[in-house]
């Protein structure tokens, strides 16, 4: 009852594939008419997918423009259309090849390739918008062949993994043997490229890079290509005991540069055509990847072409090495998944370029390569049982997307589709969508799953045509006989235009019409077109498509582009300016609608001060992003809030209404002890206090919570006394140090004087000499006139 229930809903789904939209769509309630600009049916069918067209005569009203005849059928009904004269074209899908899928891989088919994938060629014709569902089938065939291409890192590092590679052989095409009969292995070796500084360029260690002790060692080399692909147990054996350690200088090896080749060497290294390609790298190392080629001087990008001659890269020291993108292309374009057997030391840096290559695993090689058999068969096991539906060469404004029916549905993003756990012989399906956003000529892409060379070939073209059935009347009376109809509308013959053709060009004054078709007194139709009867036509534009409006002003190539493309695919161009499809957004479409950048811890946006455009905050003059939290440039509430916070503390105690000096901006708490980290404030309130409070900004622009000390900061009055006894005690002590000061100075000026008066007194010579008009009276002098007697 199960698998019948299945089959009836993929028979649902088929049928529902082939028409675009189940009747249930089509009646579905509310839906738009997206209208560009509608001169005809054409145009408007290509305009959206809810968009058809009523070619009823008489249909319009006087004074409405024929561009009405195009909306919903539910609208146009409503104004009066009858069913059978509306116009949507479905969309079509038709299977031009489909061979049955392929039990198991025999002999025979060894000569033609099995099928796994089906149908293989499909094409389909799509209205612009309208979705087209259809459904493929995939089996893995039972004994498929497998072609294992065994790449080994022989720098000195692994000299104990290849000693144990050498003695593998046997039990690594029995682990082959095992999954299919049909296998082969090849073997090839890298090193890195022979140039400082990434190996020594002496001529001697050139030719022997080892260590000394090491006595069996290879020349240095970049990659060598030793085996093509094989059956032969024995001839592999020889081949791999043969090689010999070789060396180099920095830890990075050339990994990529040898898987490249062995990509694109396809002739070379033998893949077959109908085989699971694998490529075992084992490494102990890091790779080198583009761009670090310039430290060796090497400027010129790889160019992913094959370069082996003599069983080697013929160009490894010329050509950088390529970049992940491209080795990733080339192995999805040659169906080869790769096993990144590495050591554990880095194994998390091929984890992360397993991430970026599809169908790719990582396992973890022993320090001597010994469990190299097991990991192979693990990692083979997990790649065959995970089916991963894909596509190349997809034209632009093309979408396609994938929904698996499978035991165990699984996704791998938003264009993929993935089953997991799919046995060998078990049918799965996937429903493939596809949608085409605009008008286009037929084009082809491809559809295959991740590495497996069956391909489904699409080949997708558009619907932008009216089939209307018109009258063959040339000259129609409802267009009075001077044009056709044509969906409902006249076209007109030459000189005469007008809903029914009643207008020609002689009717009215040729300045009068043209005046009529200048904008603001401008240029005549901006230079786009001509005037005809009083209206502009214009003329078509460089990509075919036409410039509109009632002045020509308007045209749909040039609106603003992204990554090249215009509206950057996701939307389309109106008058200059992007029209973005659902779940995008920005001027160019670039973005995908979420506010999930935008969202603060808290849970809201942008804090209530910003818009989320394009997933990040567009905050307000001064608000910083990311979340719009810090205003540098803002004023302090600090000091713009002091009227509300003084009022609040008063509030408290006195009971006043703060309405008008706080706007119920400020939520308020009176505290006893802060809870917020924030930077304290101070004021003083009209009786010189202080309040001390803080305050954290909430969501919105003028939205605060605050905390205010219940306790103000009040100084103590002044001591009168201790001021008057004060000044007079400083007063008397200034008096008396200054009446010292000058005695002291009047003091050691006299000392001075007096001592220089010592010092002349010393230096006088008479001063302790006898005067002679003045002797002592006891002097005897002999008078010679007195004798005595």
């Amino acid at each position: 009852m199960l698998e019948m229930n299945r089959w009836l809903l993929f028979l649902l789904l088929m049928q529902m594939g082939r028409y675009g939209f189940s009747q249930e769509q089509e009646r579905k309630e509310g839906e738009e008419c997206f209208k560009t600009v509608i001169h005809s049916c054409g145009d408007c069918i290509s305009s959206g997918q809810y968009c058809v067209w009523c070619k009823q005569l008489n249909f319009t009203k006087p004074g409405e423009q024929e561009a009405v005849r195009c909306d919903t059928r539910s609208q146009l009904m409503a104004r009066g259309c009858s069913d059978d004269s509306i116009i949507s074209p479905k969309n079509s899908y038709t299977v031009v090849k489909d061979k049955p899928l392929s039990g198991s891989f025999n002999k025979e088919q060894t000569q033609q390739e099995a099928i796994q994938l089906a149908p293989q060629e499909v094409q389909l014709q799509l209205r612009p918008g309208m979705p087209s569902t259809f459904t493929v089938s995939f089996k893995r065939v039972e004994g498929y062949p497998m072609d294992l291409y065994y790449l080994m890192d022989l720098s000195y590092s692994m000299e104990d993994d290849l000693r144990n590679i050498k003695v593998l052989g046997t039990e690594l095409f029995k682990a082959l043997k095992s999954i299919t009969e049909h296998a082969q292995i090849g073997f090839g070796a890298f090193v890195d490229k022979t140039v400082l500084p990434f190996t020594n360029t002496n001529k001697k260690k050139l030719e022997k890079p080892c260590d000394k002790k090491e006595p069996n060692c290879q020349p240095a080399f970049g990659y060598r290509h030793v085996l093509s692909m094989t059956a032969n147990e024995v001839e592999f054996n020889q081949e791999v005991k043969k090689q010999n350690i070789s060396g180099n200088l920095d830890p990075p090896e050339g990994s990529l540069d040898a898987m490249m080749q062995a990509a694109v060497c396809g002739s070379k290294i033998g893949w077959r055509n109908s085989s699971t390609r694998l490529i075992v790298l084992t490494t102990d190392a890091g790779f080198h990847m583009a761009g670090d080629g310039k430290l060796a001087g090497i400027l010129q990008p790889n160019d992913e072409q094959c370069h082996i001659e003599n069983n080697i890269n013929a160009r490894n020291n010329e050509l950088d090495y390529p970049s992940v993108g491209q080795l990733a292309m080339q192995l999805e374009k040659n169906n080869i998944q790769p096993i990144f057997a590495v050591t554990k030391d880095v194994v998390e840096v091929y984890t992360k370029l397993s991430e970026m290559i599809p169908k790719s695993e990582v396992e973890v090689l022993s320090p001597d390569s010994k469990n190299i058999v097991t990991l192979i068969e693990s990692a083979y096991k997990r790649l065959s049982s995970k089916v991963t539906m894909a596509h190349i060469d997809l034209p632009a404004n093309v979408r396609v997307t994938y929904t698996p029916i499978c035991p165990n549905r699984g996704t791998a993003g938003d264009n993929e589709g993935v089953c997991n756990n799919v046995g060998v012989g078990e049918k799965i399906f996937f429903n493939v969508t596809v949608t085409a956003d605009m008008c286009m000529d037929a084009q082809q892409f491809t559809i295959s799953p991740l590495g497996i060379k069956d391909t489904l070939k699409v080949t997708i073209s558009t619907k932008c045509d009216c089939e209307c059935d018109d009258p063959k009347e040339v000259n129609h009376p409802q267009c009075n006989r001077k044009g056709k109809v044509n969906c409902g509308i006249c076209s007109c013959n030459k000189d005469f235009v007008g809903r029914k053709c009643e207008c020609g060009v002689g009717d009215k004054g040729e300045d009068a019409l043209r005046a009529s078709c200048r904008r603001e007194n401008g240029t005549e139709c901006e230079g786009r077109g001509i005037c005809v009867c009083g209206r502009c036509s214009c003329h078509p534009t460089e990509s075919g498509t036409s410039y509109h409006g009632d002045y020509c002003e308007c045209d749909d190539d040039h609106c603003e582009k992204f990554a090249n493309k215009l509206c950057g695919g996701n939307g389309r161009c109106l008058c200059g300016k992007c029209i973005c499809n659902k779940g995008f957004e920005g001027s160019a479409c670039h973005c995908k609608t979420s506010d999930d950048g935008c969202r603060t811890p808290g849970g809201t946006v942008c804090n209530g001060r910003g818009t989320c455009k394009c997933n990040q905050c567009e905050c307000k003059e001064g608000y910083q992003r990311p979340f719009c939290e810090v205003c540098h440039g803002c004023p302090d509430p600090c000091q713009t809030k002091q009227t509300c916070i003084e009022c609040l503390f008063q509030m408290g105690s006195l009971g006043k209404n703060c309405t008008m000096a706080c706007t119920d901006s400020v939520k308020h708490k009176i505290v006893d002890m802060f809870t917020m980290t924030k930077k304290p404030c101070k004021l003083k309130d009209s009786e010189g206090c202080w309040i001390t409070f803080k305050m954290e900004q909430l969501v919105g622009e003028d939205n605060y919570q605050a905390e205010i000390l219940r306790n103000k900061e009040c100084p103590e009055l002044p001591n009168l006394y201790a001021i008057v006894g004060g000044s007079v005690g400083g007063g008397a002590v200034i008096g008396l140090f200054i009446l010292l000061l000058t005695k002291l100075i009047i003091y050691l000026k006299d000392r001075e004087e007096f001592k220089k008066f010592e010092n002349e007194k010393t230096r006088s010579k008479w001063a302790e000499a006898d005067n002679p008009l003045f002797r002592n009276a006891t002097t005897f002098v002999a008078n010679p006139t007195f004798t005595g007697e």
